[in-house]
This record gives structure tokens, sequence and C-alpha cells, in this order.
């Protein structure tokens, strides 16, 4: 496909991780964040919504969770928060800022980070300049559980670059038609470069239980059927207006209204994925790896 990063001799494995911890063989005695990549075929599905307030439900579980808003063009993610950060990961390769200076304390205990044009600068670095970086991002490592990495829409280079250079990936659609389709042009090419044998889904804006589960089956048939790709169901959200209030108010679903049809389904969606973590824990490869590996696509 035009334009698509080419993935070939890109080794996509990870150390080992020890079922039920998250003990790294490759680093005895450390532990390494799960780093999932939250991304949709089209735009307006609510994905940063999701992500957020996904984010959110997992530091009330007890977690530590880093955002990192990674649609190169927009800031939803601080929108969405009410935020605006002074600093991005740009004002770090610059040498104007520090690891520390770019992550922002957000609702909830979540911490911020804003990719702006930095992780598109990434291919521009020398090794020296990307090790120094890495080693910076390092101290995520042992700060958070979790790394959340909200893309932007869409199949484009730079989203692929984040598809690929994670071991765990949530693909949010909704029932509408051309959703289901946009989402599938995503497995389609994910299936392609074998960049993941299985795709984390959560279904927005349902009508019910029963239209996520109609429009589930829609897409895992299709998914396996004709790409032999696994589908992993984390769960739905109805279609809810405080939804959109909370978006317009600027402040994250979970604290406008924790108590809404749609706030009261984020949480069970954030069990299924730390259950998730204690059925196959070889996901999880720290920040180092993620880094390097999206530094090596952004240059192809």
């Amino acid at each position: 496909m035009k334009g698509l990063i080419d993935m070939k001799g890109v080794n996509f494995s990870g150390p080992r991780v020890i079922k039920g911890s998250n003990y790294d063989s490759s680093q005895p005695g450390t532990t390494t964040p799960r780093i999932i990549t939250v991304t949709s075929g089209k735009g307006g599905v609510g994905k940063t919504s999701l992500s957020v307030n996904l984010g959110i439900s997992l530091a009330k579980a007890g977690n530590e969770v880093v955002i990192f808003d990674a649609d190169l063009g927009l800031a939803n993610v601080e929108v969405i928060s009410g935020l605006a950060p002074p600093l991005n990961l740009y004002d770090c390769l610059q040498g104007r800022a520090d690891i520390k200076d770019i992550i922002t304390p957000g609702p909830a205990g979540v911490k911020i980070i804003s990719g702006g044009s930095g992780f598109s600068e990434l291919a521009n670095l020398s090794s020296s300049s990307l090790q120094n970086l890495t080693d910076s991002l390092g101290i995520l490592d042992d700060e958070a559980d979790f790394i959340i990495i909200d893309t932007a829409a869409g199949i484009s280079k730079n989203v692929l670059a984040f598809v690929a250079s994670v071991k765990e990936l949530i693909l949010v659609l909704t029932p509408e038609p051309t959703s289901i389709t946009d989402a599938y042009s995503i497995a389609k090419v994910i299936s392609k470069y074998s960049l993941h044998s299985e795709i984390n889904v959560i279904i927005n804006r349902a009508a019910g239980q029963k239209d996520a589960g109609q429009t589930l089956m829609k897409f895992e048939r299709a998914c396996l059927n004709f790409l032999g790709l696994s589908v992993n169901y984390l769960g739905y959200v109805p279609e809810d207006k405080t939804v959109f209030e909370a978006i317009k108010a600027q402040v994250p679903l979970l604290i406008y209204k924790a108590n809404s049809p749609a706030a009261k389904c984020i949480p069970k969606i954030g069990d299924n994925l730390s259950n998730k973590c204690n059925e196959d824990l070889s996901v999880n490869t720290g920040i180092r790896e993620f880094t390097g590996k999206l530094a090596r696509l952004f240059r192809r």
C-alpha cells in the first residue's frame, strides 16, 4: 500500500515476562509498564475520550498511568482533560526541557505527555541523541504501570508506526458501517505486515449491549475469516449525551459524571484489560524498546 512504512526486517519480539507479574526476564528485579496504542479507523468515534477515561479508571484502580498524546497535529488529550501543557516532547528533543519537565499532572493522578511534533522528529535524531532520549524516557519504566498512546485516526505512516511499536493494540469503533469498514482497513494492514496476531476492541457509542454484540460479530467474523486475526472484546460504551457535555466542559467523563451510563462501562473495560495481563504477560517491553522501534520505523 502506497505511503505505508516498510515493515520488513523489523523485530517485534520483546523480553518475556513471567506470568502473574511485571517481571522482565532480561533485567532481573525490574518492572516494565504495559504500553498500549489506542487507535481507530476514522475520526469522531470517541477514541481520545476513551483513552483519557480508561487511563483515569486504571489510575483509580491503583495503577500509575501515563498518557502520551501522539496525535501529531492536534492536542485532544489536553483539551479533553482541561489542560494546557507549556512544554512537549519536541521541547525535550530541542534541549529546552528535560523529560520530567514535560510530564503534566492530569486528572485522578494520571500523567500526560504532549507529543507535539516531537515523535515525528525521532526520525532525524542521531544515534547518540536517540540513546540519550531513550535513557531519559526510562524513568517511565519505574514510574508507570500503564502507558497509553493515543494516536490520530486512520492508517497514516505515523499511526502505523505507533501500532507496530507496541505489543498491545486497542481499536475503537462504533456501530456505524463506515467505522466498521475503516477499522477493517487497519486490520488488513496489521495482518499484511504481521504486526499483531490479536486486536483488542472497544465498541463505542452503541445503542446497547445487543447493538455492540452485533457490531462485534460483524468485525470479528471478517477478521477471523479473511485475515486470520483474533479479536479480544474489552467491552462497549453506550451512546450517552453526558459524554458530549463532559467534552464541552473539558472535564473527563469519569470526573464530570461518574454515574452516567457511559462512565459506568469504562471501569469494566479497565478490569478486562487488567485481567488480560494475568492471562498473557509476554507483553511488557518497556519504554526504551518502544522508543527504539518507533524511531526505526519513522526512519523508513
